[in-house]
């Protein structure tokens, strides 16, 4: 293994580290002094891993290949390009930003949060984020650096695969059908990172079986969407209307009401809210389905 190479970013002394980076799900593994990422870079395979050293100082080592690219990367990744002049919160909603303030990680990868959105598709995280790491094990590379991992295999490889490869994965063959779709499709149109967030929504809901939930929730994790709105969720839109207005059940239009106040910053506000804890449960709690109920996803 060779030595990683090393550069210090400029951080906001204000800001939570550990919630700015977990903003980008996976493959981002986020610990309680450091944050590690693997992925496949535009150079090749690379890791990266970030320590806060000082108030407002992050030191970023990275491996392999795509080290470079990563670390040329850390500070979108860290926020860089978010802006949050604007957002202006008040009343609860207020003082959870207060407490815990972050910003919009970016990591221009839509390729892994693609394949996140797609198993996370009315499935529990916990079964979607198994799905991936055994995605990635089986069919990806060893991830370069200290730090055992996996990295998932790229678009051009899953395109080929069929459903039987991902049945023995805990994915069934709608999810499975989706995800080799959009991998074809990317090699038609490319990675979407030079598009705008709402351009980019708008090209991947033309793939059958890609709705706004999951469009949503790709922008916001590699692009960085402080106003993605992932719509058709179970859970959001009661847990929205709960800290917002005290209301225990809402659907979408409810929900985008509420929203409506703090358009360009509304994923902002759907992660302080999730952060704030769930609106009060009635019923039968769900078991392997519940993450959303988007219609065609």
């Amino acid at each position: 293994m060779t030595d990683p190479i090393t550069r210090k970013v400029d951080f906001p002394g204000t800001i939570d580290l550990i919630e700015t980076v977990r903003g980008a799900k996976n493959p981002v593994l986020v610990g309680p002094t450091e944050s590690w990422w693997s992925t496949r870079t535009p150079d090749g395979l690379g890791t990266l891993a970030m320590n806060r050293i000082a108030d407002t100082v992050v030191e970023a080592q990275a491996w392999g290949p795509g080290a470079e690219w990563l670390l040329d990367q850390t500070p979108k990744l860290l926020g860089a390009d978010d802006d949050v002049s604007g957002f202006k919160p008040e009343g609860e909603l207020g003082r959870l930003w207060r407490k815990k303030p972050f910003l919009m990680a970016r990591t221009d990868r839509p390729w892994d949060a693609i394949v996140g959105a797609v198993f996370g598709q009315k499935v529990q995280t916990f079964h979607a984020k198994k799905s991936r790491k055994a995605l990635a094990r089986k069919y990806g590379d060893p991830a370069p650096g200290p730090k055992a991992g996996w990295i998932l295999p790229p678009p051009e490889t899953v395109a080929e695969m069929g459903y039987a490869n991902f049945h023995p994965l805990n994915v069934e063959r709608k999810r499975a059908e989706i995800l080799i779709r959009v991998a074809n499709e990317l090699r038609r149109i490319g990675d979407l990172s030079d598009r705008t967030p709402a351009q980019a929504q708008a090209r991947l809901q033309r793939i059958r079986g890609i709705g706004p939930w999951t469009a949503a929730m790709i922008t916001a994790t590699s692009m960085g969407d402080a106003d993605a709105v992932p719509v058709g969720d179970l859970h959001i839109p009661n847990t929205v209307a709960w800290l917002l207005a005290k209301e225990e059940r809402a659907n979408d239009d409810r929900m985008l009401e509420l929203l409506e106040p703090y358009a360009g910053h509304r994923w902002r506000v759907i992660r302080l809210a999730k952060s704030s804890g769930p609106a009060p449960r009635r019923g039968p709690r769900l078991d392997l389905y519940g993450s959303g109920l988007e219609k065609g996803r």
